[in-house]
């Protein structure tokens, strides 16, 4: 037990680690600073700008800023779906796989284009390599690097700054902080045993049956691996994503993915603390985020180490819960991993969450419920500000003081904003598809498991798809050719660009109407944000607001199943 205690601490640190560093290094990249790779991005983005015309200098307005990030989502959408649809007779396909449905291929491209990376087929056997690297690694860059510039020009409209310009802060994601760390990345990955080669399927004979003849399935992996964890993608080369010993075949393999998930979300309130000049409240917002996390973890490695009870009583003994998952990363990596991927929205897996005890069905719903803890690619933080926002205006209510963040007021739009963007949004885009897959289980079929279950089987679906992050219980039939794939295909898609496009929209008007205010001078009726006591109200508030609206689901789910299991 200790053990598996000590590597969850070992990783914790180091994440803790790198944040000043790298949160240091993206303020540096968006705040326009020198930085060690200037001269080779400087050359990248130059050759960008000139053959697309871009302004470097040009600042768009909130509309402008808006437009920019739908229409180029859409046009790239609509690129790999055609990729998808005509991937027979494209290269790079040594099985000859056909194109799939209609269905599967639009969900897929809405799915990775809004970085959810939510998938209802398998990699191996279902897109070839062009379709995998170049249609599907290509959006891993673009749509993560989409969140970044969200998130940063939330960052400035907070701060009192103009947004921006999207497409200078879409290409500054990728050639400053995306790309470099995923070369460095696929070289560490590829030495650590992850295959990359575009040549076909191996075929060995097997030391079973006579020695007939296995294929097995490799392709260029690692270069996908690394930037489906850094860009928060989660999207697996193979079925089984990161349990599959050619995406993580080691726990070297295994920390470096853990570590690289949280490294962008987790540095990225550092990085607000540098543009906002005010480290103190970034480090209490951090620790407040970290506190959340270790115990959701605790949770859920807890639940994991004590394994099953009706299993326990059978062997006379405690003994882990090792179900559905891989032996060499054993029950602590197992656990943290999942928390880790619900919480920053990355979605890839290294065990079942199916299989998990109900403590981790708890946390891995709970974290998509909030979506902060770290929280999505660029969004997540802003998710975060927006939740301190109605802190502040609730707190500001109960003492009597005039609710300002960052020296502006927090006037009605603002709430209203904030508001409609945590307490409506995220609850119709899960709980509406979510009753109605309910309400006809014979018609849309798919659910295999009956009971408390089976109900976060299917909550967990629409949850991970509204808060893009792609992860699955798994065991529901959502693939075709399920009967009832269609229908989870497009009810999924509903939930995918709700979650995405909505909430974007709602960040920049928040920003923007932020950006457009007076600072106030402080005073002594000034109600400080940068407080331990306003950080713990902030948490109250996270937990009121967020946990509680899902809170029935929570009940009727884990919740009830542990009871279950409990009572035998």
């Amino acid at each position: 037990m200790l053990e598996g205690w000590i590597q969850i601490a070992i990783i914790l640190l180091i994440v803790v680690a790198i944040t000043p560093v790298f949160g240091g290094y993206m303020a540096r990249v968006y705040l326009g600073d020198k930085t060690f790779f200037d001269p080779i991005a400087n050359f990248l983005e130059g050759a960008i700008f000139r053959l697309s015309g871009i302004a470097r200098k040009e600042d768009m307005t909130v509309w402008q800023y808006a437009r920019a990030v739908i229409y180029s989502n859409l046009v790239m959408a609509a690129f790999i779906f055609l990729i998808f649809s005509w991937q027979r007779v494209l290269p790079f396909n040594p099985t000859r796989l056909s194109s799939p449905t209609w269905d599967t291929n639009l969900h897929t491209a809405i799915s990775f284009v809004t970085n959810t990376n939510q998938q209802h087929y398998s990699g191996e056997t279902t897109y070839s390599y062009f379709s995998q690297f170049a249609a599907l690694g290509f959006m891993m860059f673009t749509s993560a690097a989409t969140g970044l510039a969200v998130g940063i020009a939330f960052i400035r409209g907070l701060t009192g700054r103009p947004l921006g310009n999207f497409y200078v802060d879409l290409i500054k994601s990728i050639t400053q902080i995306l790309l470099p760390i995923s070369i460095v990345g696929a070289i560490v990955l590829i030495a650590l045993g992850v295959p990359e080669t575009l040549g076909g399927p191996t075929v060995v004979p097997t030391l079973e049956n006579g020695g007939i003849s296995q294929a097995i399935a490799r392709g260029p992996v690692a270069h996908f691996e690394i930037i489906k964890e850094l860009g928060e993608n989660g999207g697996g080369f193979f079925a089984i994503n990161s349990a599959h010993p050619f995406e993580n075949p080691n726990p070297a393999t295994n920390l470096i993915e853990i570590v690289t998930m949280l490294a962008i979300p987790s540095s990225l309130i550092y990085t607000f603390g540098i543009i906002a000049n005010n480290r103190k409240q970034a480090w209490l917002i951090y620790g407040m985020v970290m506190a959340i996390f270790i115990l959701f973890i605790i949770i859920a490695a807890t639940g994991e180490y004590q394994g099953n009870p009706a299993i326990n009583a059978l062997l006379g003994t405690t003994a882990p819960n090792l179900e559905g998952k891989e032996v060499r990363f054993g029950w602590a990596e197992s656990a943290l991993y999942a928390v880790s991927t619900t919480g920053t929205m990355t979605g890839a897996v290294n065990s079942m969450h199916d299989s998990f005890m109900p403590t981790g069905g708890f946390v891995t719903l709970a974290n998509m419920f909030l979506q902060i803890v770290w929280g999505g690619q660029g969004t997540g933080t802003a998710y975060l500000f927006a939740y301190l926002i109605l802190a502040v205006f609730v707190t500001g209510l109960m003492v009597g003081r005039t609710p300002e963040f960052l020296g502006r007021k927090i006037e009605k739009r603002e709430v209203v904003l904030a508001s409609f963007l945590i307490l409506l949004v995220h609850p119709i885009a899960i709980l509406i598809p979510g009753a109605i897959a309910i309400s006809f289980p014979t018609e849309f079929n798919g659910i295999t498991n009956p009971g408390y279950h089976g109900l976060a089987q299917i909550i967990y679906e629409y949850a991970s798809a509204a808060a893009n992050n792609g992860s699955g219980f798994e065991g529901l039939a959502d693939s075709q050719p399920a009967s009832g794939a269609l229908w989870w295909n497009l009810s999924t898609s509903f939930s995918l660009l709700a979650g995405r496009y909505i909430p974007i929209i709602s960040l920049l008007l928040l920003a923007d109407s932020m950006s457009r205010k007076q600072p106030v001078p402080m005073t002594v009726g000034t109600l400080r944000t940068d407080t331990k006591l306003f950080i713990s109200v902030t948490a109250g508030i996270i937990l009121i607001l967020g946990a509680l609206t899902f809170f029935p689901i929570l009940a009727l789910g884990p919740i009830a199943e542990a009871f279950q299991i409990a009572n035998g």
